[in-house]
């Protein structure tokens, strides 16, 4: 009777069956139209063409995926010369998993886009556990990217293997902005350009559904490398972020990234940002410029946070080049750069800093080769006086390192507490294993995005180590030459209802519901 009523009770309201959907090469786009909220689509092993996902709606409760096998064999999409790879085109709530797109290295199809500008209506999509093969065919052909206004993106778990440029999301002339996205445990490996480029925000335009009140882009866990490839379209640095909005909504919005393991750039920074940004718990290793480069460039260095990062072999570790009105702090890192920090933060202290070659002084394999590569501090090392990191306590996963480990009393300096023998990943070309990640679900929403008061200065210096109060104008200064010059709309052009019913009459309208679905 209990299941009766619960039958009842969804078919009065209009709750739709979730079905799970198979499709093969020969069917995948017939399948597309009929999914409907709660759906899996399926897809076999095999060679799909590009597709469309068009109107496409599902609901926060009940998300339609679109996915290949976990295992085995792959679902591989092909591009083709007229059109992106995966295009997705006013729809909402969508999935798209476990898919092999493959560029076919054409120099113009992007992999999984959502262009338009403002003739497309996206937001809410996940894009998890794929592997992108073969968008090198210049450096403007992309894996993933927006050129429409979209908010509410998980990307995770993506491979990245060789792009003109890894990710490209928002527009290059400042419109069409990425809001609010989660961007996690994704490895980009050898990009012509950018692995990742979040671009700057003008003001939002005004659209149904935007995300309200301060919020934060979440940068974390993620794994860039570059080559010393040439770039012919400019060098890039591995990750660049901008500004937000002057006034109006998310105007306070921030970026957090933490938890990620930048590799080598032979002409570049390895992270570049300006807007209001908080940068922890990171290892970045191996940059011809600086490491990290704070300053402004679409839009002004507005709040820039850095602590808690363990920073090997760079020109400069950190660079504060422009002053940041509401705020700028190296607290707690550990770094070793022929000038480890450069410019004047505001709150300076905590910092254990010196020369590329001191390091073997204080960490376990301070190498350029990843496997034998270990930052680890060595015993008794990287250590000291409990760290007052007040000033930064609304951030995600505060108190965990780069293994997720809990940082404890907060004594240790740089992206580990520990020391010793490393317990955790030893740091890969290769996705950061789940053991690595704090369990902190993706949160996009509202958080106090306001100033923090600075503490008092100090630092912790080795004996004759490098230091200066110069800015580092770098190579970061250029004129941006993002994934799509220009105002472009990016890449190539191309429910049931219930009634009341008897018992019997219900069943059997609900096992006609769940045959119309199934394929």
């Amino acid at each position: 009777m209990r299941i009766a009523l619960w039958l009842v009770a969804a078919l009065w309201s209009g709750t739709a069956v979730a079905a799970e959907v198979t499709a093969d090469p020969s069917t995948l786009n017939q399948k597309l139209s009929t999914l409907q909220p709660g759906d899996t689509l399926r897809l076999a092993a095999g060679t799909y063409q590009h597709f469309t996902v068009a109107n496409l709606n599902g609901s926060e409760a009940a998300w339609i995926a679109i996915t290949g096998p976990e295992s085995g064999a792959p679902a591989i999409v092909e591009a083709n010369d007229c059109c992106n790879t995966v295009e997705i085109d006013h729809s909402s709530y969508v999935a798209i998993r476990n898919l092999t797109i493959d560029g076919k290295d054409n120099g113009g199809s992007f992999g999984v886009s959502a262009k338009g500008l403002a003739n497309n209506l996206v937001h809410h999509v996940r894009v998890e556990r794929n592997t992108f093969t073969h968008h090198a065919g210049g450096q403007q052909q992309v894996a993933i990217s927006t050129k429409t206004t979209t908010w509410g993106w998980e990307i995770r778990e993506n491979r990245i293997l060789d792009a003109g440029t890894g990710l490209y999301l928002g527009n290059s002339d400042g419109t069409q902005p990425f809001i609010r996205g989660v961007i996690e445990r994704n490895l980009v490996q050898d990009p012509v350009g950018y692995c990742l480029q979040v671009k700057y925000q003008k003001p939002w335009p005004a659209l149904a559904g935007l995300p309200t009140g301060d919020g934060t882009t979440v940068i974390r866990h993620n794994v860039f490398i570059k080559n010393d490839a040439a770039s012919p379209d400019g060098d890039r640095p591995n990750l660049l972020v901008g500004g937000f909005p002057d006034s109006g909504p998310g105007a306070n919005d921030r970026y957090e990234i933490y938890g990620n393991l930048f590799f080598h750039n032979p002409r570049e920074s390895l992270l570049q940002a300006s807007g209001r940004v908080s940068i922890h718990d990171n290892l970045f290793v191996d940059a011809a410029a600086s490491a990290v480069l704070l300053q402004n460039h679409d839009l002004p260095l507005k709040q820039a946070h850095v602590y808690n990062n363990t920073i090997y072999s760079a020109a400069t570790g950190i660079s504060f080049a422009s002053a940041a009105a509401q705020g700028s702090a190296a607290v707690g890192n550990v770094v070793f750069a022929a000038t480890p920090i450069g410019g004047t933060p505001a709150d300076s202290r905590d910092n254990v800093t010196g020369t590329a070659g001191q390091a073997a002084e204080f960490l376990v394999s301070p190498t350029l080769v990843l496997g034998t590569l270990d930052l680890y501090p060595l015993s008794g090392k990287c250590t000291g006086t409990a760290l007052d990191l007040t000033a930064f306590a609304g951030d995600a996963d505060l108190d965990r390192d780069f293994n997720g480990t809990s940082k404890g009393a907060q004594t240790w300096r740089g992206a580990y507490a520990g020391d010793g023998t490393n317990p955790g990943w030893k740091v890969a070309a290769d996705l950061k294993p789940e053991s690595a990640v704090p369990v902190t679900p993706p949160d996009a929403g509202a958080v106090d995005a306001a100033a923090r008061p600075s503490a008092d200065s100090g630092s912790v210096a080795l004996p004759d180590a490098a230091a200066t109060t110069s800015g580092d104008a770098g190579a970061g200064a250029r004129q941006d030459g993002g994934a799509s010059p220009g105002v472009t709309d990016g890449g190539c052009g191309c429910a049931t209802a219930g009634a009341p019913l008897g018992l019997v009459g219900l069943a059997a309208g609900l096992l006609g519901a769940l045959k119309r679905r199934k394929a």
